[in-house]
């Protein structure tokens, strides 16, 4: 038994050491890295979803939003965005009352009124998506000083972005969490010039 749990820790401290020699703290980092981050996103519910977990993000981490997730999907109807605009006090009192749940009424009422503002964008453009996209042309963006880790918390675009988001009435939506939305988003891939990710986004969605 001893040897068996001595064998557990030695693989447990490989898989950590792995995960720290690729820049990922826990295991859900590297999934989401993996099979989310960057990938081109066209979707509206999964924009919202990605979206609203930028502004529960902030001031928190992103990994503590990653274990969280399946509590945000309850707590606000898997992010279809036009029930979201319809809670009302009552379903704020059930979201606060949620196990596991971040008890921010703030950051719970932003999310309900990002929804309607949400529906607004969608009414004006056709969808959420062709609003983000039609920013950079419906191309995915590279700068090649991002590629070798020079990355900005936030750029002119996110700015441009953000200063119109809250001005169809958007909350927590500043040009840092803006910019970090148009990472996962796909819209700008700052991957490492080395990773993976960054080569298969590149030749997949860049423009040639």
């Amino acid at each position: 038994m001893q040897l068996f749990v001595i064998c557990i820790k030695t693989k447990e401290r490989k898989l950590e050491d792995e995960l720290l020699r690729m820049g990922f703290r826990f295991e859900i980092d590297r999934i989401y890295h993996n099979t989310e981050w960057g990938i081109p996103v066209y979707d509206d519910r999964k924009q919202f979803e990605y979206l609203m977990m930028e502004v529960m993000q902030c001031g928190l981490s992103w990994e503590l939003m990653l274990r969280k997730r399946q509590t945000f999907q309850k707590c606000f109807d898997n992010f279809e965005y036009d029930k979201v605009a319809a809670y009302d006090d009552k379903d704020v009192e059930r979201i606060m009352n949620t196990e596991n749940m971040i008890r921010s009424e703030r950051k719970i009422r932003a999310v309900i009124n990002n929804a309607r503002c949400f529906q607004n964008i969608r009414k004006k453009y056709g969808s959420f998506s062709e609003y983000l996209w039609a920013y950079s042309g419906g191309k995915n963006i590279i700068y090649p000083s991002h590629g070798s880790g020079e990355v900005p918390a936030s750029n002119d675009l996110s700015e441009k972005i953000s200063k119109d988001l809250k001005n169809e009435g958007f909350k927590y939506l500043g040009a840092i969490t803006v910019y970090s939305h148009l990472q996962a988003c796909g819209i700008i891939n700052d991957h490492d010039i080395g990773c993976p990710c960054y080569k298969k986004n590149s030749r997949q969605f860049s423009p040639p």
